[in-house]
């Protein structure tokens, strides 16, 4: 390292965010940036570690020490040429990873680690605007032909690693936008679109073909693609949300999180909707029920739609504050998580059970819930207790964000007769083979909804294994 002991001398800096005043009016990207000389400041903190437990952590091995030295030495070239070794998207990690590293990072012992989140998307951005990256060109293409369904992280990475294996590749998206998730569920505050068809328009150069507004199984039948093409990954995701069985459930106002992120994305996009088919948290009591990350996003979208009150709800306790004991370093730590949209104006509550959801003139105006507390059973397992002691609270608009169970089974799945886990997802072998010859499943649709970071990593390993295939044809 060009300065080992740096980190002794250097306290972490985040790049932090716009002010909320100005952010929460509009959909830019919340997260600012360093200038170079700072940012090359923090990645001198880096201690190369005798063991590098940032490396051990991340899913996709990212070797962090090697780049953060090569950062601190300005050579931004030769930081993303190692990045890119391990990782295809870290434009896009870079901004919606919650940093596995950075908790496992030596310097977490002290709360200081290194900003290795920050200084891949700095890298990546840099590597973007000087022209480092340039489309890759197949010197001896192969006479195979590989179909990936979905083009979210996990199908986007298996398309780019196969691509440039000098397969050739299609991607079939059933949205009029590739990206999945990327494209339609991550609001743009947190990453702009403009990012994900940068990269886009970069693969597409490089020879990817992209079928849009085509639904396999619908559109196009599965059993045509095992026809024309020599193998096929699916990377349709794990669509299918956790729903609440309770009643009043058919209440007008009361919305799966997608239903209102995916609105709001094209929206942003320019695309008009109709007064009655628009999701909107413009003067409304808005209540998400689900502590997660969907449910954050749900919170800054209807604080940019103009809520007049954000109310977020959680069955499970609040999670300790900065350090729990049961997920020690360099664990990733089961802490409260506060975004930057709950710093935007939000009321969070624990430990609240969904009863009912109370309508008048058929849609919602509040919902009954009730404490809940949380015991531990003769099997050293956490059991719910209910105490009896129910409220109403005010809602205009409920987001159920409760996360998803497996992926959407009609279609695709059902005519391919794939086999399913217990859980109800792909179920495949250890090269991530399904149950049918050639076609392989990636993504969370294979392992339940997931990381953007670990589906990238499937994406990848699933390729390796399609090219290895096709190989030994």
């Amino acid at each position: 390292m060009g300065n080992p002991k740096a980190f002794l001398t250097i306290n972490r800096k985040e790049a932090g965010y716009r002010p909320i005043e100005e952010r929460k009016y509009d959909f830019s990207e919340v997260e600012q940036t360093l200038n170079p000389d700072d940012r090359r400041q923090q990645a001198s903190r880096c201690m190369d570690c005798g063991v590098p437990f940032c490396h051990w952590a991340c899913p996709l091995g990212n070797k962090q020490p090697d780049w953060q030295d090569l950062l601190y030495k300005g050579k931004w070239k030769e930081a993303y040429e190692v990045l890119e070794l391990t990782n295809d998207f870290p434009e896009f990690t870079g901004r919606v990873c919650p940093a596995l590293c950075e908790k496992s990072c030596v310097l977490n012992l002290s709360s200081q680690p290194v900003t290795i989140r920050e200084n891949e998307a700095a890298i990546a951005e840099r590597a973007f605007s000087e022209d480092f990256i340039q489309p890759f060109k197949k010197i001896n293409p192969s006479r195979f032909k590989v179909a990936v369904v979905g083009s979210g992280p996990s199908g986007l990475a298996a398309a780019n690693q196969l691509n440039k294996m000098g397969h050739n590749v299609t991607v079939f998206e059933k949205n009029e936008y590739a990206g999945g998730l990327l494209r339609l569920g991550i609001p743009d505050f947190k990453l702009s679109k403009k990012v994900v068809e940068r990269r886009l328009n970069l693969m597409k150069a490089e020879g990817v073909e992209f079928k849009l507004n085509t639904k396999i199984g619908e559109d196009i039948k599965a059993s045509d693609l095992l026809k024309d093409y020599d193998a096929i990954c699916i990377a349709i995701g794990s669509e299918h949300p956790r729903d609440l069985n309770a009643p009043g459930r058919e209440l007008k106002g009361v919305y799966f999180a997608l239903e209102l992120l995916r609105q709001q994305n094209r929206v942003v996009a320019g695309e008009v909707f109709d007064e009655s088919e628009r999701i909107t948290a413009k003067g409304k009591h808005v209540l998400v029920i689900g502590g997660g990350d969907t449910g954050s996003d749900c919170v800054g979208t209807s604080i940019r739609q103009g809520a007049e009150k954000v109310t977020q709800i959680e069955i499970m306790p609040k999670p300790p504050v900065d350090f729990n004991p049961k997920t020690p370093w360099p664990m990733y730590p089961m802490i409260l998580k506060t975004s930057s949209s709950h710093k935007e104006g939000c009321e969070r509550r624990w430990c609240l059970d969904t009863k009912q959801f109370i309508g008048k003139d058929g849609r919602v105006v509040g919902v009954e819930v009730e404490e809940v507390e949380w015991k531990t059973n003769e099997q050293g397992a956490p059991s719910l207790v209910r105490t009896g002691k129910v409220e109403t609270i005010k809602a205009d608009i409920v987001l159920l964000a409760m996360g998803f169970i497996h992926p959407v089974h009609e279609g695709l799945i059902s005519e391919l007769n794939l086999a399913l886990d217990k859980r109800g997802n792909i179920q495949t072998d250890d090269k991530q083979l399904s149950s049918v010859s050639k076609v392989f499943a990636a993504g969370d649709a294979k392992t339940g909804a997931s990381l953007v970071v670990r589906s990238i990593d499937s994406g990848r390993k699933a390729a390796k294994a399609i090219d290895a295939y096709l190989k030994s044809l």
